[in-house]
C-alpha cells in the first residue's frame, strides 16, 4: 500500500522559501505604531487572520510612499512572506511582482533572484508545477552569475522538490547530487538536511530502501540545534519519511516507533500541522496491519479532520484511502466503498493520477463485480500518468535548456548592445566635438563682429568728434574776426569820436556843455558793451569744455524740436570728460539715444529728466520719465532694454531699472571712471 509523501516535500521547500515566525506573546497597539509593530503583529498566529491581513495592510501603507532602495524591498519581500503565511495568493503574487519591477529598476540581481524564487513558491503553492520550475530555474542561473552558492544550492533543492513531486526521480536526484556538490566542504545544515532527506525520499520510491535508509540517517545526522529551534520540524519529518520506509518493507513494529516518535516531538502540531496530520494517518495505518484496535479508527478520522481544514487534497484522499481499507477489513462493505469513491473523485478534480490509481485499485478490492470496469479505467489511467510524467520530465529538461539558450542568446545581446553604445558613444563624441568646434567658430566670429562694430562706433563718434571740432573751429576764428574788427574798427573809431567831442569842452556854452557831456558818457557806455562782448567772443569755447557736450546738447536739441514732452537737461560741470574713454562716451550716447527713443514711442510721458553727474570714481546717467510704465519681467526680453543692458556691461557698469504700471519709468545706468 503506497501512502502520498507529497504535502511533506511541500513543507520542506516551504521552510527554504517563506518563513512563518511565531510571535508568542500579544502585542498591544499604542501611539507610538510603527512599522516593526505592524510586521510583528501582522505575523502574530495568535490572532485571527482577518485582523493579521490588516496590520499586513498597515505596513504596506508606512512602506508604498518610500525610496527604491534596499530596505525598502526588503520590507517588501516581509510583506510577501505575511500573505503568504495567510494564504492570500492574490496580494502575495502581486506584491512579489512588485519587488520584480523595483528590483530590476535599480538592478537588483539579488532582490530579482529572490523574487523569482518567491514566484516559484506560489505557482507551486496553485499546483502548477512547470511554471515554478521556470522561475526557479531563473533563479538558479542569477545565482550563478551572483556566485551566491548557498542560495544555488536552497534553489536547486526546490527544483529537485518539483520533479520528485512530479515523479522524475533520476532528474531529482541529479539536481539534489548538485546541490551537496554546491556545498561541499561547508556547515550548511539546512542544506544538507533538504538533500539528503530528499534523496532518501527518492530511493524509497525506486524501491532501494538500502540508500533510502542509509540518506534519511545521514539527514538525521545533520540536523543542528539551530535546525532544532526552527519550525521546520527536522526530526518529525525524518521520523516520519524513516517510518514510511519501514511501512514499505512491511515492518510495521517499527514504522509504528518512528511513527510515534515523530508525534513525541515538542509543538509539532503548532509548528507543522500538515506533519501532525500525516503522522497520525501512518501511525493509525501500522496499527491496523499490526490488529491493533486500540484508537483505531479515531486516529484516521483526527487526521482526516486536520488536513480537510488545511484543504490538503492530497493528504485527504491517502486519509480516505486508508478508511476505505479499514472499513472493508471491518466488512462495512458501504461505508468502504464511500470514502474510495470520494477519494476517486478528488483525485480527478486534483488531476492526481497517482491517487486515481490508488482509489482505483481500492475499488476493485471492495466491488469485485465492478472489478473488470475499474481494470479497464485503471489501465487507461496508468498511461496516462506515464506519458504525464514523461511529458513534465521533457518538460523541465526543455526549460532547462531554454532558459540557457536565452541565456547565451541575451549575452549576445549584451556584448552587441556593448558594441552599439562603443560606436553610438564614438559617433556622440565626434558629434560633440564637431559641435564644439562649430560654437567655437561662431563665438569667434560674434567676437570679430563685436570687434568690428567697437571699432566702427570709434570710427563714427571719431567722426563726430572731427566735425563738430571743425565747425567749433570755423566758429572761433569767425568770433575772434569779429570781436577784432569791433576792437580795432568799431572802437578805434568811437575813440576818435569820443577825443573830439572831449575838445569841444573848452567851448563855453552851458547848454552845449550838458550836451556833450551826456554823448561822452553814452560813447563810454558803448564802448564798454563793445569791449564785454569782444571779451565774452573770446571766453566762449573754453566755457563748453569739451565736445562731447556738444553732441549731447545737439541730441538733447533735436529732441525739443522733434517731441512735445517737455525735457529737462543736468550734467554735472565737475566731469572732466577729456579723460574719459572714447568707447564710454559712445555707449552712454546711445543709451541716450535709446532711452529717449523708447520714452517717446511708448511711455506717453509729459516730462523727461536726464541727469548726468559723478560720485567719487562712477559716472551716473540716471534717465527718468513721467510715462505710462511697463511690466519690467516682460519688458527686459525687448530689443531696447536688451541693447542698454549690453553696452553697460561693455562699460562694467551697472544696469538698474524701476518701473510700474502708470508711475513712470527710471533707469539708472553706473559705470566707471578712472
Amino acid at each position: 500500500m503506497k501512502h502520498p509523501i507529497y504535502t511533506t516535500l511541500f513543507f520542506i521547500f516551504l521552510f527554504c522559501g517563506c518563513t512563518q515566525k511565531n510571535t508568542p506573546n500579544k502585542i498591544t497597539l499604542d501611539s507610538k505604531d510603527s512599522l516593526s509593530t505592524y510586521f510583528l503583529l501582522s505575523n502574530d498566529f495568535d490572532l485571527p487572520s482577518e485582523q493579521r491581513e490588516k496590520y499586513v495592510k498597515k505596513a504596506l501603507q508606512v512602506i508604498t510612499p518610500q525610496e527604491n532602495d534596499s530596505l525598502y524591498r526588503v520590507n517588501l519581500f516581509k510583506i510577501a512572506n505575511r500573505y503568504y503565511n495567510l494564504e492570500n495568493w492574490k496580494e502575495y503574487k502581486r506584491t512579489v511582482r512588485l519587488v520584480l519591477e523595483k528590483s530590476a529598476m535599480q538592478q537588483d540581481a539579488f532582490s530579482m533572484a529572490k523574487g523569482n524564487n518567491y514566484l516559484g513558491d506560489y505557482y507551486d503553492s496553485q499546483g502548477i508545477p512547470d511554471s515554478s520550475f521556470l522561475y526557479y530555474d531563473k533563479a538558479e542561473k542569477i545565482y550563478i552569475e551572483l556566485n551566491d552558492n548557498y542560495n544555488l544550492a536552497k534553489t536547486i533543492i526546490r527544483k529537485a522538490n518539483i520533479q520528485f513531486n512530479q515523479s522524475d526521480f533520476l532528474g531529482a536526484e541529479k539536481a539534489a547530487s548538485k546541490a551537496l556538490k554546491i556545498i561541499k566542504n561547508t556547515n550548511q545544515s539546512d542544506i544538507l538536511y533538504d538533500a539528503y532527506n530528499l534523496l532518501g525520499l527518492i530511493y524509497n520510491e525506486l524501491e532501494d530502501y538500502k540508500n533510502a535508509m542509509r540518506y534519511h540517517n545521514r539527514a538525521l545526522a545533520s540536523i543542528d540545534d539551530e535546525l532544532m529551534a526552527s519550525f521546520y520540524q527536522p526530526q518529525a519529518t525524518s521520523y516520519n519519511n524513516i517510518g514510511y520506509l519501514h511501512l514499505k518493507t512491511q515492518d510495521y513494529k517499527q514504522a509504528k516507533r518512528y511513527f510515534q516518535k515523530g508525534l513525541d516531538q515538542k509543538n509539532v502540531f503548532k509548528d507543522k500541522p500538515s506533519l501532525h496530520a500525516m503522522l497520525l494517518n501512518n501511525l493509525a495505518y501500522s496499527k491496523f496491519k499490526l490488529n491493533e484496535k486500540e484508537g483505531l479508527p479515531d486516529l484516521f478520522f483526527r487526521s482526516l479532520k486536520t488536513r480537510d481544514s488545511l484543504q490538503l487534497s492530497a493528504g485527504v484522499i491517502a486519509s480516505k484511502i486508508n478508511l476505505s481499507e479499514y472499513f472493508i477489513s471491518k466488512n462495512e462493505t458501504l461505508r468502504a466503498s464511500q470514502f474510495a469513491k470520494q477519494a476517486l473523485e478528488l483525485s480527478k478534480k486534483t488531476n492526481n493520477y497517482r491517487n486515481v490509481l490508488n482509489s482505483l485499485k481500492q475499488l476493485s478490492i471492495i466491488e469485485p463485480q465492478n472489478a473488470a470496469v475499474y481494470g479497464n479505467e485503471y489501465i487507461q489511467v496508468s498511461e496516462k500518468l506515464q506519458k504525464s510524467e514523461r511529458k513534465m520530465g521533457n518538460k523541465f529538461t526543455r526549460i532547462e535548456y531554454e532558459t540557457e539558450e536565452i541565456k547565451n542568446e541575451n549575452k549576445d545581446l549584451v556584448q552587441q548592445n556593448r558594441n552599439l553604445v562603443y560606436i553610438f558613444s564614438g559617433l556622440a563624441m565626434l558629434g560633440l566635438f564637431s559641435f564644439v568646434i562649430r560654437t567655437q567658430k561662431a563665438k569667434n566670429r560674434e567676437l570679430l563682429f563685436k570687434q568690428q562694430q567697437q571699432m566702427a562706433n570709434e570710427e563714427i563718434y571719431n567722426l563726430m568728434i572731427t566735425q563738430q571740432n571743425t565747425i567749433e573751429i570755423n566758429r572761433i576764428k569767425e568770433k575772434k574776426r569779429v570781436a577784432r574788427e569791433l576792437h580795432d574798427g568799431v572802437l578805434g573809431r568811437l575813440f576818435g569820436v569820443r577825443i573830439n567831442l572831449d575838445s569841444l569842452n573848452k567851448i563855453v556854452d552851458g547848454t552845449a556843455v550838458e550836451k556833450r557831456n551826456n554823448y561822452l558818457i553814452e560813447l563810454k557806455n558803448i564802448e564798454q558793451d563793445i569791449r564785454e562782448i569782444s571779451h565774452d567772443l573770446n571766453r566762449e569755447k573754453s566755457e563748453l569744455i569739451n565736445n562731447f557736450v556738444a553732441i549731447v546738447d545737439n541730441l538733447f536739441e533735436d529732441q525739443k524740436k522733434t517731441h512735445k514732452s517737455k525735457l529737462i537737461s543736468s550734467i554735472d560741470p565737475a566731469i572732466k570728460w577729456e579723460l574719459v574713454s572714447n568707447s564710454l562716451k559712445i555707449n552712454l550716447y546711445r543709451i541716450l539715444q535709446e532711452a529717449l527713443q523708447n520714452s517717446n514711442k511708448y511711455a506717453n510721458a509729459n516730462t523727461i529728466k536726464i541727469e548726468l553727474r559723478k560720485e567719487e570714481d562712477h559716472l551716473i546717467l540716471k534717465i527718468s520719465d513721467n510715462g505710462v510704465g511697463f511690466n519690467i519681467k516682460t519688458a527686459k526680453k525687448g530689443i531696447g532694454l536688451q541693447n542698454i543692458l549690453f553696452r553697460t556691461k561693455e562699460c562694467d557698469g551697472i544696469f538698474d531699472i524701476q518701473s510700474s504700471k502708470k508711475g513712470g519709468t527710471i533707469i539708472t545706468v553706473t559705470t566707471p571712471i578712472e
